[in-house]
């Protein structure tokens, strides 16, 4: 008996490693027909849906996705585009994502992600992700491609709000307009609170309003010893607000 389940283990361990390594069960082959004979409704043979041409049994998601359901329009196709997008109208629900941003193509990997841990793989669509043998076709390699250059310029972004969190800000027309940090502004929770700056980035038109730390060394010497202990103050691409003290931690401009 102990034989038996140490054999199992081993089998699980296995699996878990070969997926880790970015290789999956080959599990079944459906066309566009019989997935959509996968939408829950009475007398259908299942629950399906697919994302990038991978189908997973959503059954167990029912109250979402069958009949009736607030994502009813995903069950019996492949929508990548609809769930990278948030367009769930005819023109979103479809598998072509040729055309995403490389936001829309993290978001993409994150749904992945999330209907690979939550749900039963099925098998593999053939059509435009998988040919008539299961293989991947070029569309896929692209679109995973680009989740992966997706996910790099998101983290790449996550870095910059690190350092410049978005202030805080408001308008109307009595009043002009507000800019404010506080630990909390742009949804970057830290020990310090910043100055407002107006921040300039290469590439880009206009500026943005961000929160900027007055002591301590610059971004990226936080181990130095030796700085002027002004933070990220005397960083080139920001320019301070007209009317505003340079340490103030709100700004008004009067309209």
């Amino acid at each position: 008996m102990w034989r038996g389940a140490a054999v199992a283990a081993a089998l699980c361990l296995g699996a878990a490693w070969l997926l880790g390594r970015g290789f999956e069960p080959r599990g079944r082959l459906l066309s566009a027909a019989e997935l959509r004979r996968h939408r829950g409704a009475e007398g259908e043979p299942g629950l399906y849906l697919a994302l990038l041409g991978r189908v997973f049994d959503v059954r167990s998601g029912r109250k979402h996705y069958g009949p009736g359901g607030a994502y009813e329009g995903l069950a019996g196709r492949d929508a990548s585009r609809a769930l990278a997008t948030g367009d769930f109208s005819p023109a979103g629900l479809v598998d072509d994502v040729s055309a995403l941003t490389p936001a829309e193509m993290a978001a993409l990997r994150g749904w992945m992600d999330f209907y690979s841990a939550r749900y039963a793989f099925v098998g593999k669509l053939v059509g435009r992700f998988y040919d008539e043998n299961g293989a991947p076709t070029e569309a896929l390699r692209q679109a995973e491609a680009a989740m992966e250059e997706g996910l790099r310029l998101k983290a790449e972004s996550d870095r910059r709000k690190e350092q410049f969190p978005p202030c805080n800000s408001e308008w109307s027309s009595a009043k002009g307009s507000r800019f404010w940090c506080s630990r909390q502004s742009g949804g970057v929770n830290r020990d310090w609170i910043g100055v407002p700056r107006k921040l300039y980035r290469p590439g880009s038109r206009g500026t943005q309003c961000v929160c900027v730390r007055t002591t301590g060394p610059p971004w990226g010497q936080l181990d130095s010893t030796e700085h002027s202990d002004r933070g990220d103050l005397d960083n080139p691409h920001l320019e301070e607000y007209d009317g505003c003290h340079p340490l103030a931690e709100q700004c008004v401009l009067n309209v």
